[in-house]
This record gives structure tokens, sequence and C-alpha cells, in this order.
């Protein structure tokens, strides 16, 4: 798992400038729910990046989501983003 999202912040890191990339695993938080998945994460993302500051919050959170389009074809359920 660890590994796992030190590929997410690299990924990101390649793309977009940031100051600081935290990723949350609240996938604990979801066990009970319908279409919960143990091979699936819920993750929160935190970013401070200058550069996402200086864009819309929705073009943020695009070029974000276009980033890790595969991840979220795959491991990632849902994603919440966080930008400071």
């Amino acid at each position: 798992m660890e590994n796992y999202f030190k590929d997410i912040e690299n990924k990101l890191a390649e793309k977009i400038n940031c100051e600081k990339i935290e990723i949350i695993n609240n996938s604990h938080k979801h066990e009970g729910h319908k279409f919960f998945s143990a091979e699936k994460y819920h993750l929160h993302l935190k970013i401070k990046s200058l550069y996402l500051k200086s864009i819309s919050r929705l073009s943020a959170q695009k070029l974000i989501m276009n980033i890790l389009k595969e991840d979220l074809k795959t491991k990632i359920h849902a994603l919440e983003i966080s930008i400071e």
C-alpha cells in the first residue's frame, strides 16, 4: 500500500508543481457500504500547490483526475481532493 501511495505522489509530482502531497487512506470508514471493495481505495488527497491555487478549482480537480484516470478505473473507488 505504501508503495502504491508513493506511486500516486510521483505521478502527480511529475505533472504538477507541488510543495506538499499527503494521501490519507479512508477506506476503513466505508467497509459497510454497499459497493465497498477491499481492492479499491477511498482516498483523501491533500495537495499544497501554488500552481493549483492559481487556476480554477474545477480546472485543478480535472487535472488531478486526468493524471490519475487509470488508477480511478482500477484501484481508487473514491477520491476527495483538498487544495491548499
